[in-house]
């Protein structure tokens, strides 16, 4: 058992180790001034988002980019609240079209009914509850640029409120996006999220969009990743402070557990090896920690070799949370480290397990994990 747990934690350091590295070799794209040219098609799906949409909206009419150089989907997944009537009375130009079902997907529906009607061949997706920073095709725009690619993954980042449940989360997030940005920067590109992607209208359609996953309700962003990386697609990391997508955290602990189901439903179905050899681990370091504190008070363990392997994940986990909330301008977030290391060990647990038994709810809707 000891000679496992150990394993377990040189396996788990030696990954969080990479992705550091990793996260260093990725350079941060500083935005020059250049004359736009690349047209943009936005792809915004959303169902009951009232409350939302006005901050959305407002984003986007502060973009920066020049306003003939893009247009805007939403695209109503049957909402059952005012959503469509606060875009109509916003005075929005931004494009109302219902969703068609077609599969089992909702969201990836949505972004396959607005592909119909894109006139440009850069797609852009991104979540009706989020805040699009000032520069953000501009961004896009000057990357596409300087650099030969298919596609482009961003980042994301939940806005801060001063409470321990946000502060978890931000601190979640980063560990996503330090994770995300470390594999890019070892070549091993394995998550992304739709809230912040974009590439190619011609590339979507030759790679046949979303067939294939159609039966997973989520997951429009990291299967669509998998098929581009199967296709020797070239990918793009956007490492700018001015492509962060800002994004809400879940209102409560409920809602919260539901959303990482949601995130495990798919996680089985993924056939990068490198991303699920990452998830195994990360589980079961976690699930060492828990099961570690019951053993080391039983004797199972020895007290001190417990501590170290908590000060070992613990200090690998440090080193690049601050790197990444160095990044996102969030360092203040790390005064909650201690007690959210040890939370988040039994909440992904808790959510590992529960997942195996039970499905989720998702914007009113019910499906199965």
């Amino acid at each position: 058992m000891m000679i496992l747990s150990l394993l377990i934690t040189l396996i788990y350091l030696i990954l969080i180790g990479s992705f550091i590295i990793g996260f260093n070799k990725v350079e941060d794209f500083k935005l020059k001034k250049l004359p736009p040219k690349t047209r943009f098609s936005i792809i915004i799906p959303f169902r009951n988002e009232a409350e939302n949409l006005p901050r959305l909206l407002k984003s986007i009419e502060n973009l920066n980019y020049h306003k003939l150089l893009f247009e805007v989907f939403l695209v109503d997944d049957a909402s059952e609240d005012n959503s469509v009537e606060v875009i109509v009375k916003s005075g929005s130009d931004a494009i109302l079209i219902p969703n068609k079902r077609k599969t089992k997907s909702p969201k990836k529906d949505a972004i396959t009914t607005a592909m119909d009607f894109a006139k440009h061949e850069w797609i852009i997706t991104t979540d009706a509850d989020c805040e699009l920073p000032k520069y953000w095709l501009d961004t896009f725009d000057a990357y596409i640029q300087n650099h030969n690619v298919d596609a482009l993954v961003a980042p994301i980042n939940y806005t801060n409120k001063n409470s321990f449940l946000n502060q978890f989360q931000i601190l979640d997030s980063l560990s996503l996006q330090g994770a995300t940005i470390g594999g890019f920067g070892l070549n091993k590109p394995f998550m992304c999220n739709g809230a912040n992607f974009s590439y190619k209208k011609s590339v979507f359609k030759s790679l046949k969009g979303f067939k294939g996953n159609q039966n997973i309700a989520s997951g429009d962003d990291v299967f669509f990743l998998e098929k581009l990386i199967k296709q020797n697609k070239t990918i793009g990391y956007v490492k700018s402070k001015h492509a962060i997508v800002k994004t809400k955290t879940q209102d409560n602990w409920r809602d919260l557990i539901a959303q990482h189901i949601r995130w495990a439903a798919k996680t089985s179905k993924y056939n990068n090896m490198f991303g699920k050899i990452t998830g195994l681990f990360v589980l079961l370091m976690n699930a060492f920690i828990v099961t570690g504190i019951l053993l080391t008070i039983l004797g199972f363990i020895n007290p001190f070799t417990f501590l170290g392997v908590v000060i070992a994940k613990a200090l690998i986990d440090l080193i690049l949370l601050s790197k990444t909330a160095s990044f996102f301008n969030q360092k203040q977030v790390l005064k909650h480290f201690a007690l959210g290391f040890f939370v988040y060990s039994f909440f992904s647990v808790f959510v590992a397990v529960k997942s195996m038994f039970t499905g989720y709810t998702w914007k009113g809707r019910s499906f199965k994990a």
